[in-house]
């Protein structure tokens, strides 16, 4: 039996279905977009399948029957009828000045009119789409399908500078307010993008956008299914399984625990990420294949810009509007977090309209945990899971001097310029992510409520009950221990358990001292 080809980082349909690689048939989904609507937005996380999806609707408004041999839109489609298209992808400059956003248009706008012509009295990016838009369509017959790739790279790469923000969003409003005025002339508009930005939005113009990031139909038009899962890879998990001596249900659990998780709106099927299943299929080995690809740094600048307190985003509460609206202004950073795949949804009161997030799954919560360490100590990323190692061994062997004595010096090498503006909330982020990357090997368990920072750590043979203090006394720390009775959960427990009371001083910027009972 011939090697099986999976599609790791080509986007292009047509290479896939000649090339004999996978593919996970979305074709019925792709038939009904275009038959039932005509102006759609789809925001998805990075390496979630966007711009296979677009590739795909571009092969079929082409009319490519041959490349859609044996899949479901065979059967539902008749005419085949080919297309003019107007593919725009954002995704390949680096957008640093508001020139960089009027060159890839005009590079664009320069190809389009070499097959369509052009007008002396077209003289702005807006009147040349217009143009080209009912040329295309008078020239070849046929309505337009215009499909837009990454709309929302510039204003990604321009957060944290609202100059540059407002620039591009004037630039692509105006630009896409060309589909709203030729819309006679419009066939199929498919935008997609990371994020979805809010207040004077890029789409204002075009308030006939109809917005299937959350809608239940489309949940699983990128990614993949538990459904299509089972359906199109078993061989696949067998083999990960004989290579791991696993079963055939226990590698499952651990494909699901892994990368399954997504949810795009309430009470809906959880998603797997294509990207880091394929790899895992193709290399038959468990890791953060999607970490491994990209480095949101824009995501911890919004996190340290606004000295969001970390613990908050691992059980946030929110609303629809708040998650599906970004907005450079905001001091909100969640439904960035949220919209880039970092975060999603867990639960729904529908009473309040409430939304519960979390993270996904273990790949995304140790690797953002992981990729967050860097920024807030000194430590680079390689040093990272050494040190953490040394963390859970030093509590696997009841050492917590020795556990104490690490965090302090890891305070200890952190600048002054990270913790200036909230010594607590930085304290609490340290503590938050050493805590969530040795849950992963101990069960260690974080709560901050009303100022208080509380820590239990549980290993084979101990548990450890820890208080902290800023600008107190480690004596009121383990006072509050026993006040609180904290320890209380434990009194039957087999183990033994430590009450640890600690004080940081914001005079020294570090741990003043502990005492241990």
């Amino acid at each position: 039996m011939s090697e099986k080809k999976y599609p790791i980082g080509i986007q292009n349909f047509e290479k896939i279905r000649t090339g004999g690689y996978v593919y996970v048939d979305k074709t019925a989904w792709i038939y009904k977009l275009v038959n039932t609507g005509s102006y759609y937005f789809l925001s998805r996380p990075r390496r979630f399948g966007k711009s296979l999806l677009i590739s795909t609707l571009e092969a079929y408004l082409q009319g490519k029957r041959e490349l859609f041999e044996g899949l479901a839109i065979e059967k539902l489609e008749t005419k085949w009828t080919k297309h003019p298209i107007l593919h725009l992808d954002l995704n390949t400059e680096k957008y640093d000045t508001p020139e960089a956003l009027e060159g890839v248009l005009n590079a664009a706008l320069c190809e389009w009119e070499k097959l369509y012509g052009a007008e002396d009295y077209e003289t702005t990016l807006a009147a040349r789409f217009q143009g080209i838009i009912q040329r295309a369509c008078e020239r070849t017959g046929e309505r337009v399908a215009i499909l837009v790739d990454e709309y929302d790279k510039p204003m990604l790469q321009a957060i944290g500078r609202p100059d540059l923000q407002e620039a591009y969003r004037n630039t692509l409003k105006s630009f896409y307010g060309a589909l709203k005025s030729k819309d006679g002339y419009i066939k199929f508009a498919m935008l997609t993008g990371v994020t979805k930005f809010g207040k004077v939005s890029v789409f204002s113009d075009l308030n006939n956008l109809q917005d299937i990031s959350m809608w239940d139909r489309y949940v699983a038009i990128c990614g993949i299914s538990e459904e299509e899962l089972l359906r199109d890879f078993p061989e696949d998990i067998q083999g990960v399984a004989d290579a791991h001596r696993m079963t055939y249900d226990e590698t499952l659990a651990k494909l699901r625990e892994n990368y399954n998780g997504y949810h795009f709106c309430e009470d809906c099927i959880g998603v797997y990420n294509p990207f880091s299943l394929l790899n895992t299929f193709a290399q038959r080995r468990f890791r953060s294949y999607w970490f491994e690809t990209g480095t949101p740094t824009y995501l911890v600048e919004l996190l340290k810009m606004h000295h969001y307190s970390l613990n908050e985003m691992a059980c946030q509460e929110t609303t629809a509007d708040v998650l599906n609206s970004v907005d450079s202004t905001s001091t909100n950073p969640i439904p960035v977090i949220y919209q880039s795949g970092y975060l999603t949804i867990k639960g729904y009161d529908e009473r309040f309209g409430m939304y519960r997030l979390g993270f996904p799954n273990r790949e995304v919560e140790e690797g953002f945990v992981k990729f967050l360490m860097p920024f807030y100590t000194n430590l680079t990323a390689p040093e990272t899971g050494f040190e953490i190692q040394q963390f859970v061994r030093d509590v696997e062997a009841g050492n917590i001097d020795a556990f104490l004595s690490r965090l302090q010096s890891l305070l200890a090498d952190t600048s002054y310029e990270q913790i200036k503006r909230d010594q607590e909330v930085h304290y609490q982020n340290v503590l938050f992510i050493v805590t969530k990357l040795m849950g992963f090997y101990v069960k260690a368990e974080y709560h901050t409520s009303n100022g208080r920072i509380d820590l239990v750590l549980q290993t084979d043979k101990y548990i450890y009950v820890m208080e902290f203090k800023l600008d107190g006394t480690a004596e009121e720390a383990l006072q509050q221990i026993h006040d609180k009775q904290y320890a209380q959960p434990f009194a039957s427990d087999s183990r033994e358990v430590f009450k640890i009371g600690v004080n940081f001083s914001s005079e020294t910027r570090n741990i003043e001292r502990w005492i241990t009972e």
